[in-house]
């Protein structure tokens, strides 16, 4: 399974999905032209990580996503949920950011895997 290596723009976060480490990381901000095309592939890579057996990681560190993107996030946290025997998602938001907090409490109330949601400093 190859990796999925995104560098990052104004409207498209960075993505590092990992098949060795079996993580995946979104950073950055998410709001894309097209969310479902951006997202699709990443669903499809998620779906073939998590046919196989293993732990699975994710790393979630947006500072802002839209509506499109929030969808398409839930897409593919119900993909990891209903194919991954054993996941967790650790969601990332600054410290002052009640916005992004309230967005991992979220999905943690809707998603069945275990979450964590960690603070960081404001940069």
């Amino acid at each position: 399974m190859e990796n999925i290596i995104i560098t990052g723009t104004p409207k498209t976060p960075e993505v590092a999905f990992l098949a060795d480490s079996r993580t995946m990381k979104l950073s950055g901000r998410s709001i894309p032209e097209n969310s479902i095309d951006f997202f699709a592939p990443l669903i499809q890579w998620a779906d073939g990580l998590c046919s196989t057996a293993g732990f699975v990681e994710v790393n979630i560190r947006l500072e802002y996503f839209n509506t499109s993107s929030s969808k398409c996030l839930m897409d593919l946290l119900k993909r990891i949920e209903a194919s991954a025997a054993d996941a967790c998602v650790n969601w990332y938001y600054e410290e002052e950011d009640e916005d992004m907090l309230e967005a991992g409490e979220d999905y943690d109330a809707i998603i069945d895997l275990p979450f964590k949601l960690i603070a960081t400093e404001t940069l």
